[in-house]
């Protein structure tokens, strides 16, 4: 069975104001999202699934269901804030989603098979892609996840400081837990993350998360009891979210499985501030022109 790609994409209409807006970054007026659905399909993923709004899932369809026709499966889900809540009820004013480790609870009903989830707006790069095809067809099961490890360096931005969920390893190799800093920038020639106004330096090599994550589908069980516990102790919190990092870290210490950490050397990049999409850009026409990709990735 093929693994599915499972897009994490109802921000983007906040975002970028409109979805015809989309940002082009490619020769032909690429998004981010189209190089790693391109990716994706030559690394042997057979569907991808898109988490969206439903105000805007017409506009969506518009835009990527020509690009994508013939060439990959497609579904989508709509991330309702009332889904998989139980006997819980949305707080009166409450406006903001439930996060990421929710979007993903409510593909439930249409993956079924090992998945990966990403954020519509990051590029990963073709290295990533094939290494998550490889651990869901080969390693992937209901007591082992995996995470794409970046490295630390190739994260960051030129234009302010950025937050990361570093990794930490066990003598495995493994994650033993995952902390978000933030504040992250080079100081003095040094990575540094600022905590209660102190700075404390981390290796350059560190492994942080950029939201790549492999899945069986049994994790659909583990994060509704997760996310029944969340609600329990946070709904009165209006800014509380249920993030897909706190899943992995409560699976790993609770001993439920274990979550491998695959490195890899890409180069990550994406738009934190608005002066890093030229360089997004220019990376993108880089890669083209070394072959990397084609000048029109669906022509």
């Amino acid at each position: 069975m093929k693994p599915t790609l499972l897009i994490l994409a109802a921000g983007m209409a906040s975002r970028y104001g409109s979805l015809k807006q989309i940002a082009g970054f490619g020769p032909s007026g690429e998004t981010i999202m189209d190089y790693s659905i391109y990716d994706a399909i030559r690394a042997g993923f057979g569907k991808v699934v898109f988490i969206i709004r439903k105000d805007f899932a017409q506009d969506f369809k518009d835009i990527f269901e020509p690009r994508l026709k013939g060439k990959i499966e497609i579904d989508y889900v709509f991330q309702e804030m009332s889904a998989h809540m139980g006997d819980f009820q949305v707080p009166e004013g409450r406006t903001k989603p439930w996060g990421t480790a929710h979007a993903v609870l409510c593909a439930r009903e249409v993956v079924k098979e090992p998945f990966a989830v990403i954020n519509a707006d990051d590029f990963y790069g073709r290295d990533a892609f094939e290494k998550a095809y490889k651990f869901l067809t080969e390693d992937c099961s209901p007591s082992r996840y995996a995470i794409i490890g970046y490295e630390l360096a190739n994260t960051l931005s030129d234009h302010g400081t950025v937050s990361r969920g570093v990794v930490k390893l066990d003598e495995k190799g493994d994650m033993a837990g995952i902390n978000e800093r933030t504040k992250i920038a080079r100081f003095d020639g040094k990575i540094k993350y600022e905590d209660n106004g102190v700075q404390y330096e981390v290796p350059e090599d560190s492994k942080v998360s950029m939201n790549f994550w492999c899945f069986d589908d049994g994790v659909f069980g583990v994060s509704e009891k997760m996310f029944q516990q969340f609600l329990a102790g946070n709904i009165e919190d209006p800014k509380s979210e249920f993030f897909i990092p706190i899943v992995a870290d409560q699976y790993v210490k609770e001993g439920m499985g274990v979550v491998n950490v695959i490195p890899t050397s890409a180069q990550w990049f994406g738009v934190t501030y608005k002066e890093d999409a030229p360089v997004v850009q220019q990376s993108i026409n880089d890669l083209v022109a070394s072959g990397e990709y084609p000048s029109n990735l669906w022509a």
